[in-house]
């Protein structure tokens, strides 16, 4: 039987994909509004996320799940370092820590790493397929909203080993249904998935409050404008 990972993986995470896509910061973030400090607290949560799916990866690349897709030049951790490096200075390191969720997160990813290593492949999955597909329209949208004058702060979401894109995806999801997996293991992967994306989402919910008062600043600057231009237009001669 011709193995399906791929497709069940798409079409066994289509809810929890657009659920995500809804969570307040995320449409916040699509609309084009963030700020640094916010951005900033992403990247520090994310670094600690994809250390730990490298780190868990790299110990089991040889793991038959596991080779088929192991790919190194998906590799986020020394790009997240540059861009953290930009937010917060030369110190980072000791200067970010991860959010509760991020904990929790990152705990999950190493218990299957030692327990379940073939359910890193949902992990792997749902971040850096994410990463390829939106990438490019998410760093144009992070450069306008925060007015970045160069490349720098962005890093993340440049693949600087892969050439194109679509092409790289293709090969991603032949290598997906390549894994010797059984029909119960797949079903294991694709749940693993779902628990992947309610992770990202309760990472991405500890920042809609900072999003909140983005939102309700910009509101009130715009009202005190509205009035601020009435009563020039009212003590004007007539």
């Amino acid at each position: 039987m011709v193995n399906t990972l791929a497709n069940e993986l798409r079409e066994g995470t289509t809810k929890s994909h657009s659920m995500a896509e809804n969570v307040s910061f995320v449409k916040s973030f699509l609309g084009g509004v963030v700020d640094k400090k916010s951005y900033s607290q992403l990247v520090a949560n994310l670094y600690f996320v994809y250390c730990a799916i490298e780190d868990e990866l790299f110990c089991n690349k040889d793991h038959p799940v596991i080779k088929p897709i192991y790919f190194t030049e998906l590799n986020r951790k020394i790009s997240l370092s540059e861009d953290l490096s930009y937010y917060y200075g030369s110190d980072w390191l000791n200067l970010i820590k991860p959010s509760p969720a991020t904990k929790i997160y990152v705990e999950r990813i190493h218990s299957i790493g030692s327990k379940q290593p073939e359910l890193l492949v949902a992990h792997a999955y749902t971040r850096y397929l994410g990463d390829l597909s939106g990438g490019q329209i998410l760093k144009k949208i992070a450069r306008g909203a925060m007015n970045l004058s160069d490349e720098r702060g962005t890093k993340f979401y440049d693949f600087d080993q892969i050439q194109d894109d679509t092409v790289f995806k293709d090969k991603y999801r032949a290598a997906l249904n390549m894994i010797p997996v059984s029909d119960h293991q797949i079903q294991n992967i694709v749940s693993e998935a779902n628990i992947s994306f309610t992770l990202n989402m309760k990472m991405f919910e500890e920042l809609n409050s900072s999003t909140l008062k983005i939102i309700t600043l910009l509101i009130a600057n715009t009202i005190q404008k509205l009035k601020a231009k009435y009563k020039t237009t009212l003590a004007a001669p007539h």
